[in-house]
């Protein structure tokens, strides 16, 4: 599948060396075809490296994407340059009249702040009410799936005892909806969080599907409104070192942080890393384009009504 992205985007070269088809703008001009129009809003701290592992984790549909990345303007990122930002990100006041197929919003490293005093939350809750009206399908990764359930549905995150690091086992549940197929019975998937929401306050919501759960990790996969919202409460993005780089930052640091389950070969943090959960990453993310955005976009986006005017009453 050709990603579209700016002609000297970092990633883009990375990509390439992978064999993954890479569009830039002045080859898609000459192509006769509607890109489905990817927006990307990264809250993550390295932004360069969360741009990388999403653009991978696109490529994998024979669909042409057209990606779009943005940033909040009420936060000031400290650990990407001012000059990548300007260069390559937006911010919401430059797409607020615009129409996107899908969104994903990313996780971010402030889970044990309360909602309200997350600087951007404001805007946040502006963008999420935005993309109801102008976006087929959103993806909330982590912190983020957090946020959407509180925003949309009220329930509330809680902190764990520790934090849950690793690899750990999910079960597929709902099996014929789409969003799941190809999936096998079980499979593995990366978390990296030290807050949830509860299992049981999501199973309470009647607007919730529950589509992958864990005995150890809790929800994993759900959707509402039909899959205009997704959450997925870990870190299917991930590449096989980010984990890795989590512990050894934190051990370094000094910090009371626990092995990543499952993930070094032997439990030896000087082993490679072991890549347990690409295959499921690629077939979440090819579904979510196929049956969430492609099946379900009109073909002239910006010529048509909102989104939710056909909306359910889950609000």
């Amino acid at each position: 599948m050709p990603i579209r992205v700016q002609s000297d985007l970092p990633a883009k070269e990375i990509l390439e060396r992978e064999n993954i088809f890479v569009m830039d703008e002045n080859r898609a001009v000459h192509q006769d075809i509607r890109p489905i129009q990817i927006l990307i809003l990264n809250l993550m701290p390295l932004k360069e490296e969360t741009e990388l592992q999403l653009l991978r984790s696109l490529s994998n549909t024979p669909l042409q994407v057209d990606v779009t990345f943005m940033t909040m303007s009420t936060h000031e990122s400290k650990n990407t340059s001012t000059s990548h930002l300007n260069k390559f990100y937006i911010e919401f006041d430059q797409v607020k009249d615009l129409k996107f197929d899908g969104m994903i919003i990313t996780g971010a490293p402030v889970e044990n702040m309360e909602f309200e005093d997350v600087d951007y939350w404001n805007e946040l809750t502006k963008v999420m009410e935005w993309s109801d009206r102008n976006v087929t399908s959103t993806i909330y990764l982590c912190w983020a799936a957090q946020a959407g359930l509180y925003y949309h549905y009220g329930l509330q995150k809680k902190p764990l005892d520790h934090k849950m690091f690793g690899l750990f086992w999910h079960k597929v549940l709902n099996r014929k909806i789409p969003l799941v197929r190809g999936f096998d019975d079980m499979f593995l998937a990366p978390h990296s969080r030290h807050t949830e929401v509860p299992i049981e306050d999501i199973r309470a919501c009647s607007n919730i599907t529950i589509l992958a759960e864990s005995e150890e990790a809790g929800f994993f996969l759900g959707m509402a409104n039909e899959g205009r919202r997704i959450f997925v409460m870990g870190h299917p993005e991930y590449d096989r070192v980010t984990l890795d780089g989590e512990y050894k930052r934190d051990k370094g640091k000094g910090l009371d942080i626990q092995l990543p389950k499952n993930y070094y070969a032997d439990n030896d943090p000087e082993n490679k890393p072991l890549l347990l959960w690409r295959s499921h990453a690629n077939n979440l993310y090819t579904n979510w384009l196929n049956y969430y955005v492609y099946q379900t976009t009109p073909y002239d986006l910006h010529g048509t009504p909102d989104f939710n005017t056909k909306k359910s009453s889950e609000g």
